[in-house]
């Protein structure tokens, strides 16, 4: 069984790789990489998978699943400039890189012995929606 929860957070970015030319990122990276960065309200799913408890019936508590994603994904990454206010993501913030590190940040000290995480899906815009399997 797998329970999928949503959340959202606010972010700014600017894609720019110090090992391109200016054109060569402008080329790559678009509008993305705008001087002065830009932002989005991004969607993040995070899923786990287990078997349903026999006594409650539930693979994980939603509630818990939600505390543990507050305290290490969206306290870290809402309104924030993901190239300067998070350490780890200082190369470039790729939606890529940012499900890389939503991994790492939520697999240290993974509180739930009996749900394991499956799944990491960011949707960056309506077109751009990045999932990463964990397993």
């Amino acid at each position: 069984m797998r329970l999928t929860r949503v959340y959202r957070f606010s972010a700014s970015h600017r894609l720019h790789s110090d090992q391109l030319t200016e054109e060569e990122n402008r080329d790559l990276y678009g509008k993305c990489n705008n001087p002065w960065g830009h932002g989005h309200d991004y969607r993040i799913h995070i899923s786990v998978r287990g078997t349903p408890d026999g006594a409650t019936g539930r693979v994980l508590s939603p509630g818990a699943l939600d505390r543990w994603v507050r305290e290490r994904l969206i306290s870290v990454y809402d309104h924030r400039d993901l190239n300067q206010d998070v350490p780890d993501l200082r190369g470039v913030p790729t939606t890529e890189t940012l499900a890389t590190d939503a991994e790492r940040r939520l697999r240290t000290g993974w509180p739930f012995p009996d749900a394991e995480l499956d799944r990491i899906r960011i949707q960056e815009t309506p077109r751009n929606v990045f999932e990463l399997r964990t397993r």
